[in-house]
């Protein structure tokens, strides 16, 4: 009897101990989590010299007031009331009129007429200058308040503190510049042409992919030890990843830092907000969803980070270091330490996991067998667990049709919940079917064997981001040499809850983090570090469940079921409640892609979109899928759902042969391209000849970009095209015939033949083509 009760006893104690551990992890992830969290906004009143998201939210109100795409009126309004701010503040301010081209390739390139706002702040002694940028334009279909208003606000009222005080070591350079969302070309102006860009500098840009959320410092220059270092020193909400910057670094995605760190001679860092992705590029960025707490944590960054740069040497920052840092968050703090440490730890981690496998062989904890058997299975949750939430999110679109073409809902918080919960659930239940099986032991080892091989493979590859498995794998297997050499129950649970701590503290930010930069749409990847969390955390799980004697038993059985069942339950939860709280509203549509594209030669019009899945308001326009006739801007060999509509009496561009010569043997022919429609913001010049080649091309006076030429085609889109025309000249190379097809675009589908107004609970999608109007024409130039 007494045998009995005290077994009866140690098993309730480890039970016990194991909600424990399983509570204090719990806290330790919420910690985390809510260590990225932005701070409260500061109010007008706040000091002279600290940022104020108060003060800051005016200059939102008054850029984002309504969209302002580049070269509208509303965009010159914008522009002229930068001048006035920045020179009330004291810098000597600018207008750079130019012409900017980026995004060039074989037979393609984009232009765009440009007005950047350029402010000096001289500085005492100068070492080098520090540019402060963010956009001023917005997209075709919205305001633009988180992109990019706020991100001039917060360069406005930074800059506002930093002339209260004593002057600066170091020129501070701000530069808001145009057509961002068109084509990067302000920037591309700005690195090429203007003069305060030809000594290059220290850049800190501001954008924003949302409407809320903790801004992020996600990419960086090349060799950004020591600019990591005065990151995490001055930047009091310093939230940032090197695992980020390695990710970044290997998409298509572009800001306009991307055209300066092109340029050669700036370095820098760039800092972004992502979560709220709902509402990008939408109607819906307005600047009540602008997060204030948001707005005030990338301002105190700013402001904090530009006083510390500018005070410092910027000689040696301006150019690229000799390594890259490696960096995370750790509840309100950045750790960092030295590339060159990287391999090292990775090395570490995997003699660390051998060591434990060896012991715990030798203690007869494992076998060899069991500890390969272990090792193969681990990939089961890894696959998995990552496919399950994938397949959920194919689920909720099932249910929920217009999911289809979001990146993220409108309200994603309890479907992440659902997503975390699934990971768990796939987790527990493939420990709970195993763990007789094989052994605690052998699928711990195995998990952590994965971990290690995974961090030697980041260290090789991204090195940014191998400590997202260096440091839970050594953590956790030093953890296990530990248990593994203890009988006591409390130093079990003591280094479960070691390599558990270590393992959140590393992981929960970047998964928290994660889920809004990739989405649920790609929640797989998330998916995947979370999973990487919770295969570290089974030692910690381990104390959930009953020991041998009891698992013998129907009784143990059923508890071992109790623990997988409760995340499946949990899982399905949420994502009900999702369901319920997430509905399409009129402040939160529907997203409506539609294009109207007129074709004069052959008196064709038709309704496209690029939706993926037509909803049903897109539907009625459009049902067949493949590329149109006729290329057209945005819509050139794209896979497009397309349908026809009834031709509308809108007049093509107008081309002007102004002249047309034989120079060295090339012809020679200038046009001009006059728009007919009110509100054009762009032209597209099709150029094409038959037998011959493209050699040359101008156009606003800004030469087409070596890499577009060549070839018998060459295709240049325009932003921004002067009112009373766009003149262009080409050398065309080969005496056979030459012909030139122009398009037009405005914005706004009202009035068009057939087009009814969208519904309460729908709007135009974020998208640059949303609710844009093209008309072609072609003219034969002989």
């Amino acid at each position: 009897m007494s045998a009995r009760r005290s077994s009866r006893s140690r098993r309730g104690s480890g039970r016990l101990a194991g909600l424990l551990v399983a509570a204090l992890l719990l806290g330790l992830t919420t910690w985390s989590v809510v260590a990225l969290a932005p701070p409260d906004p500061r109010p007008i009143t706040a000091p002279a010299g600290e940022f104020s998201a108060a003060r800051a939210f005016e200059h939102v109100q008054e850029v984002a007031a309504g969209t302002h795409v580049a070269g509208s009126p509303a965009n010159g309004r914008v522009v002229e009331g930068l001048v006035a701010t920045l020179t009330d503040l004291g810098l000597d301010t600018r207008v750079q009129n130019a012409v900017g081209t980026w995004q060039s390739g074989p037979g393609a390139t984009e232009m765009a007429r440009v007005r950047n706002v350029v402010g000096l702040l001289r500085g005492s002694d100068s070492t080098g200058r520090l540019v402060l940028m963010a956009h001023h334009d917005s997209v075709e279909t919205g305001p633009g308040a988180a992109d990019d208003a706020a991100g001039v606000a917060a360069v406005l009222e930074a800059v506002r503190a930093l002339s209260q005080g004593p002057q600066l070591r170091n020129d501070v350079v701000v530069v808001l510049t145009d057509a961002e969302e068109a084509c990067l070309c302000g920037a591309e102006a700005f690195a090429t042409s203007h003069p305060l860009a030809a000594e290059g500098g220290v850049v800190l840009n501001f954008e924003a992919r949302g409407t809320t959320g903790p801004p992020i410092m996600f990419e960086t220059s090349q060799g950004n030890a020591d600019l990591a270092d005065a990151f995490a020193a001055a930047a009091p909400h310093p939230v940032a990843s090197s695992f980020a910057v390695e990710v970044y670094r290997t998409l298509p995605n572009d800001t306009d830092f991307s055209v300066l760190l092109g340029d050669g001679d700036f370095t820098g860092l760039n800092t972004a907000f992502i979560d709220g992705a709902a509402a990008y590029h939408t109607p819906q960025d307005l600047p009540e969803r602008l997060d204030r707490g948001t707005l005030q944590a990338m301002g105190d960054n700013a402001l904090a980070v530009a006083r510390e740069l500018a005070g410092r040497d910027l000689g040696a920052l301006a150019r690229p270091g000799a390594q890259d840092a490696t960096y995370f968050p750790v509840l309100g703090e950045l750790v960092r330490y030295p590339g060159a440490w990287v391999w090292p730890l990775a090395g570490g981690a995997l003699a660390a996991v051998v060591l434990l496998v060896a012991v715990a062989v030798r203690r007869a904890e494992s076998t060899w067998g069991r500890t390969a058997g272990g090792t193969v299975l681990a990939l089961v949750p890894l696959v998995l667990a990552p496919l399950a939430v994938q397949g959920a999110w194919s689920l909720l679109v099932a249910v929920r049709p217009d999911y289809s073409s979001m990146l993220d809902p409108w309200r994603p918080g309890w479907f992440r919940l659902a997503a975390l919960a699934l990971v768990a659930a796939v987790v527990l239940l493939w420990y709970a079917v195993l763990r007789r099986r094989v052994g605690p032991a052998a699928l711990a080892s195995g998990a952590l064997i994965w971990l290690a091989v995974l961090a030697a493979v980041l260290a090789a590859f991204a090195p940014g981001g191998s400590y997202l498995a260096a440091w839970p794998a050594l953590a956790g297997a030093l953890a296990g040499v530990v248990a593994v050499l203890t009988t006591s129950r409390v130093a079990r649970a003591g280094a479960a809850l070691v390599a558990g701590a270590v393992a959140v503290l590393v992981l929960a930010p970047t998964v928290a983090l994660f889920f809004p930069a990739l989405g649920l749409s790609s929640g797989a990847a998330p998916a995947f570090l979370a999973t990487m969390l919770a295969v570290a955390l089974l030692p910690a799980v381990e104390l959930l469940f009953p020991d041998e004697e009891r698992s013998a038993d129907g009784g143990g059985r059923l508890a071992s079921a109790a623990v997988p069942a409760v995340a499946v339950v949990v899982a399905a939860s949420c994502a009900g409640v999702g369901l319920l709280v997430d509905r399409f509203d009129a402040g939160h549509p529907v997203p409506s892609q539609l294009v109207y594209a007129l074709d004069t030669d052959s008196g064709q019009a038709w309704w496209a979109s690029t939706e993926h899945e037509p909803g049903e308001y897109t539907g009625r326009y459009v049902s067949s899928r493949g590329a149109l006739p006729v290329d057209f801007p945005y819509l050139a060999g794209a896979d497009v759902v397309s349908g026809a509509a009834e031709p509308a009496p809108l007049p093509a561009p107008v081309v002007e042969t102004v002249s047309d010569s034989v120079v060295g043997g090339n012809r020679e022919i200038t046009v001009r391209v006059t728009p007919q429609r009110s509100g054009v913001r762009l032209l597209a010049l099709e150029l094409s000849v038959e037998g011959g080649s493209v050699t040359g091309g101008r156009l606003a006076g800004r030469p087409v970009a070596e890499p577009a030429l060549g070839g018998d085609r060459l295709w240049v889109t325009f932003h921004a095209p002067p009112d009373d025309g766009l003149q262009a000249s080409f050398a065309v190379a080969g005496g056979g015939p030459v012909r030139l097809r122009v398009i037009d675009g405005s914005d706004g589908l009202d009035g068009l033949p057939g087009f009814e107004p969208r519904p309460d609970g729908v709007d135009a999608a974020g998208t640059h083509s949303s609710d844009l109007v093209v008309v072609s024409a072609s003219t034969d130039l002989g």
